[in-house]
């Protein structure tokens, strides 16, 4: 027998938490490993937890449930997730947010089974997890190519149509975009903190504000990188702020 379904539930009203755990009792396969009122709660709920599925509300205050969707693609495996929400003018841009179903309030017993049956197809579906920073990048240094693994990667910078790989004192440069790269780096190692910049999560000492409205990453090699206001909210969710 497979092991049940791992949810997890986000909505900022407890009784539609209440009221989706109560239904997801009545289902079978299914664990109810977490819930969350927040969309901050629910990206630290979704790395400490490790959910198959989140039902996933969208109104919500801080990180809206879009907002959530696209910090989810930084997790590794990423869960899979369907909105849960009280308003049809989203329904379009749900599936934009590749969510695999979009139910209405109040969610009834058999539309919740068929988006988790929905969910199942997309979870079975999904390919593989590679190993973690099993990538390596071959870059050119004078007359030679070095290979380079991205576990020895300590942070990434983009220089026009190059990227910048920092690897201890040394540097290469790697011609590539920084959206490529970032699809190639293992997001449980890797996070994106600028649309120019990608760090090592483990380099990463502490989050400061300037008091001028800036936000920086302070590596713990001395070196600060100032935070992206796009990457903001979730580089302070997912490092657990």
């Amino acid at each position: 027998m497979p092991p049940p379904l791992r949810i997890l539930i986000v909505d900022d009203e407890p009784l539609a938490r209440d009221r989706l755990a109560a239904l997801c009792s009545q289902l079978p396969d299914l664990l109810v490993v977490g819930t969350a009122e927040d969309g901050a709660t629910a990206l630290r709920q979704a790395v400490a937890l490790s959910p198959d599925l989140i039902l996933l509300d969208i109104t919500m205050p801080g990180l809206d449930g879009f907002a959530v969707a696209a910090a989810l693609e930084t997790l590794s495996p990423r869960p899979a997730f369907l909105f849960c929400t009280a308003h049809d003018r989203f329904a379009v841009a749900a599936f934009d947010a590749a969510a695999v179903d979009f139910l209405l309030k109040p969610v009834s017993r058999d539309r919740l089974a068929r988006g988790i049956a929905r969910a199942r197809a997309a979870i079975a579906l999904a390919p593989p997890t590679p190993p973690a920073g099993g990538e390596e990048f071959w870059v050119p240094v004078r007359n030679e190519m070095v290979r380079i693994a991205a576990i020895e990667i300590d942070r990434v910078e983009a220089e026009r149509d190059y990227m910048r790989l920092h690897v201890g004192p040394r540097s290469y440069l790697l011609h590539e975009t920084i959206a490529a790269l970032e699809r190639r780096l293992d997001p449980a190692l890797f996070l994106r903190v600028h649309r120019s910049t990608i760090l090592r999560r483990d380099r990463i000492a502490r989050l400061r504000h300037d008091g001028l409205g800036g936000w920086y990453a302070d590596l713990h090699d001395g070196d600060s990188i100032r935070i992206g206001r796009t990457y903001l909210a979730a580089t302070r969710a997912l490092m657990g702020r």
